[in-house]
């Protein structure tokens, strides 16, 4: 298994970000655009990124929405999220379970992830329009964040 950017690694970060979110629901491609965001923050005006800056870093949005979704099946199947459909087609959410099994994470990779979810889902994502954000991220040169209202 890989150890970077495996299903187990952003499922992980996808629990924190439902959790964070909780007790509302994600569709993909917020889970998505919010998990880039809280691993490269500081390219959104925000705290210090999780990882580094990588010049091919902009692919990792693309490729991450696969595993990703990997990942939430996994979620599922533990109990700890669940699919449902709204008015505006599929959306995760976190269950109970969810947070109560993120607050017995004490790494300090998870209490950096937890701050920077917080920051994401708060205070970047409100301001943020999902779509045309993804799309100037995979268009562009991976610093642009022209879809970013705030």
């Amino acid at each position: 298994m890989k150890p970077l950017n495996s299903p187990l690694e952003i499922g992980v970060r996808a629990l924190v970000l439902l959790s964070e979110s909780h007790p509302d629901a994600l569709d993909l491609a917020q889970l998505a655009l919010l998990d880039h965001a809280v691993l490269h923050s500081e390219e959104f005006d925000g705290p210090p990124s999780l990882h580094p800056d990588l010049p091919a870093r902009s692919g990792e949005l693309g490729l991450r929405r696969t595993v990703l979704e990997q990942a939430l099946l996994v979620l599922i199947r533990a109990g700890l999220a669940e699919l449902e459909a709204d008015g505006t087609g599929l959306v995760y959410r976190a269950t109970e379970r969810g947070p109560a099994f993120v607050d017995i994470l004490e790494a300090p990779y998870v209490l950096r992830l937890r701050e920077r979810a917080e920051w994401a889902v708060h205070q970047w994502a409100p301001d943020t329009d999902v779509r045309a954000t993804t799309r100037s991220l995979l268009a562009a040169h991976p610093s642009s964040c022209e879809g970013h209202r705030g």
